[in-house]
């Protein structure tokens, strides 16, 4: 039964990925952690595999979104390699910071984060555009903040890097395809953080790989890769702003059950 709820999750974050452009972390950490207590899951390293599983999908999610970008001649591989040294270390240092966080106060961060982007993208709000990117040892510094922040909430960093991006006068379709580059080294350190820092903890659920579940790496993958095609295909046909303010309302609403979870 449990596999049956990962393929309708994957379905779900799939199409709202190719609908909107948008990593489907957002929505696979909160349902993770409901499904996840469902299970029967302890409740001090479920939010903590939410997290860490989320990844895991990203990694093999965003190769798909990369490849499609790199065809169109959108990623700019230049800025990805000077951010790429700073989002791996950020990566890896923010498993480490969940990993050291209690269960609870970590579903608090993820709640906090997702009412904000929320509120972003319901209101449509900008970030203000600077005239030049940084040096290096700037992009470098940004780089270790997207890592450190897309890991600690199991998400693939589109909603970090993109408005990064475009406050340096990154054109927004540049922004988007350099971003989802950035999403596979994200996933990959993070879900190598998540394994390492799990690895030695008890009573871990059967058939995991320190904070990964495994059965649901498989079911959410599955059906989210067939799934974005067929968000994209919608995405040429209904109103891209109206769906955004329905996303933003539909977070909204998770952000408010997580921290209900919390209080």
């Amino acid at each position: 039964m449990s596999i049956f709820y990962y393929l309708v999750l994957g379905c779900v974050a799939g199409t709202l990925a190719g609908l909107l452009g948008i990593g489907g972390g957002l929505i696979i950490v909160p349902a993770l952690i409901y499904i996840f207590s469902q299970q029967g899951i302890a409740p001090e390293m479920l939010t903590h595999m939410a997290v860490g599983t989320s990844l895991a999908t990203i990694v093999f999610t965003s190769i798909s979104s990369v490849r499609m970008h790199h065809v169109h001649g959108a990623v700019q591989w230049r800025l990805f390699q000077r951010l790429v040294l700073g989002i791996i270390i950020g990566s890896l240092a923010g498993a480490w910071v969940a990993d050291s966080l209690q269960g609870v106060v970590l579903q608090l961060f993820i709640g906090v984060f997702a009412l904000m982007v929320s509120f972003q993208m319901g209101f449509g709000l900008q970030p203000v555009e600077r005239k030049a990117l940084p040096g290096n040892t700037g992009l470098m510094w940004s780089g270790v903040g997207i890592g450190a922040i897309s890991t600690l909430f199991g998400i693939g960093g589109g909603s970090v890097t993109v408005p990064l991006l475009t406050r340096f006068s990154v054109p927004i379709r540049h922004a988007v395809a350099t971003s989802s580059a950035c999403g596979l080294p994200i996933a990959v350190a993070g879900t190598l953080g998540f394994v390492v820092t799990g690895w030695a903890q008890p009573n871990l659920p059967e058939y995991s790989l320190g904070y990964i579940y495994l059965p649901a790496v498989a079911g959410i993958v599955l059906s989210s890769v067939v799934f974005a095609g067929l968000g994209a295909r919608l995405a040429h046909h209904l109103p891209a702003a109206t769906l955004k303010k329905v996303f933003a309302l539909l977070l909204f609403f998770v952000a408010c059950q997580l921290l209900a979870g919390v209080f």
